[in-house]
Parts: C-alpha cells; sequence; structure tokens
C-alpha cells in the first residue's frame, strides 16, 4: 500500500469516531475540565515551591502546610493534586 492512499478502514475509523464524540460528548468536556485543574495544580505546585525555597526550613513547611490547606478550601478540585 502506497503512503498517499487513504486507508481502507478511514471512513468507517473517522463515523466510529464522530458517533463516540456525540455520544459521549459531555465526558469529553468533564475531560477537558478535568485536565485544566490538573494543569492549575502543577501550576500551584511551583508558586508553592518556589516562594517556599526562600524560607528556612522549617518556615517553609508551615507556609506549605498553610497554602495546602487554605487551596483546598478555596479549589476543592484539585485537592488531592497539592
Amino acid at each position: 500500500m502506497s503512503i498517499f492512499r487513504r486507508s481502507r478502514f478511514a471512513e468507517l475509523v473517522r463515523r466510529q469516531l464522530d458517533l463516540f464524540a456525540e455520544d459521549e460528548a459531555q465526558l469529553l468536556i468533564e475531560a477537558d475540565e478535568a485536565e485544566r485543574a490538573y494543569d492549575a495544580a502543577e501550576r500551584l505546585i511551583e508558586l508553592r515551591e518556589t516562594y517556599a525555597a526562600t524560607l528556612e526550613a522549617d518556615l517553609a513547611l508551615e507556609y506549605e502546610a498553610a497554602f495546602d490547606r487554605e487551596a483546598a478550601k478555596r479549589l476543592p478540585r484539585i485537592r488531592g493534586r497539592l
């Protein structure tokens, strides 16, 4: 088969994926939202750790605990990521 020839299954696969996207539209929206929340958690961890690195070790631990508590209250969707 030539690399320029279209796959014999291309149309079938396209239709199956279209059907899945239509049937699972809400799930795909929720997955996108969850991925954004995951990315936000990574940025929050970076923010927290960057500041904590400027503190003495004992103060850094105290700060991180305070940050985690407040973030969990304000952003419950990413609680498990911190």
